[in-house]
């Protein structure tokens, strides 16, 4: 009896033994499109709501100076990013399957979510104290919480359930301490050259103000925020590296 011989062309015709999907939490992230889209949308209509409000367009005197200050441009960096999340997901679900992430960049995302982290951080630490001292009770309005702390959350569970882990670098912090570098370098010298951020006032925060302070004592400002926030970004590598290492030894080999 002799054997039966398949062609190549034959047996690439045979069904063959798919590889399994890939697990819901692969690499430390909710690999579900749908649930991502979901997220995105919604957090995207929240922040757009914080800066609308924030900046008063809805009540046909907007407040364009509210663009002057690193509370409004971080905002704004994050709905564009929050967009192009949302863009990149619907792209992804019919051409890659509702399974898997969409995500440009972990480290661009990282970058985002820590530029407005500077926002929640020195809002709580040096914004809400001063303006409880000079009598202002009303610093958790709805806008504030928006622009201040909800927006820094949506951020930040953003890239904690649907963004890839283990992508950050040792030397990231330092990287993404130059986006409010930036910002601090333009606001001294918007100031310095007769600049106004609201009338009258040429510094945007009490901690930037020369004239009070003096320039040791914002010096000593900047140095101690500066080491807080290199100090917030570690804390995201480390639990960056961590779920991705964890995510790792728990792969399914694939067959």
């Amino acid at each position: 009896m002799s054997k039966a011989v398949v062609s190549p062309s034959a047996a690439s015709a045979l069904p063959s033994t798919a590889s399994p999907r890939p697990s819901l939490f692969a690499r430390a992230g909710v690999n579900s499109r749908p649930v991502a889209l979901a997220y995105r949308v919604v957090a995207l209509a929240v922040i757009v709501t914080g800066v609308v409000r924030h900046s008063d367009l809805l009540t046909g005197q907007p407040a364009w100076t509210t663009v002057l200050f690193y509370t409004m441009l971080s905002n704004l960096l994050c709905l564009v990013w929050m967009l192009l999340l949302v863009i990149r997901t619907v792209r992804d679900l019919p051409h890659s399957g509702p399974r898997g992430t969409s995500t440009p960049s972990a480290r661009v995302s990282g970058a985002v979510m820590m530029a407005i982290t500077v926002t929640m951080l020195i809002y709580l630490v040096v914004l809400v104290p001063t303006r409880f001292a000079d009598g202002d009770t009303d610093v958790f309005s709805l806008t504030d919480n928006l622009i201040h702390i909800i927006t820094p959350v949506l951020m930040i569970v953003d890239w904690l359930l649907f963004v890839p882990k283990g992508s950050f670098r040792w030397t990231d912090p330092l990287l993404w301490t130059l986006i409010p570098y930036v910002y601090l370098v333009w606001a001294f010298a918007y100031g310095a050259l007769g600049g106004e951020f609201t009338p009258g006032q040429k510094y945007p925060y009490p901690f930037m103000d020369v004239d009070a302070l003096g320039v040791i004592g914002v010096a000593q400002w900047v140095v101690a925020l500066t080491v807080a926030l290199i100090v917030v970004g570690l804390v995201f590598v480390v639990v960056d590296r961590a779920l991705g290492a964890v995510a790792r030894r728990s792969a399914r080999p694939i067959s």
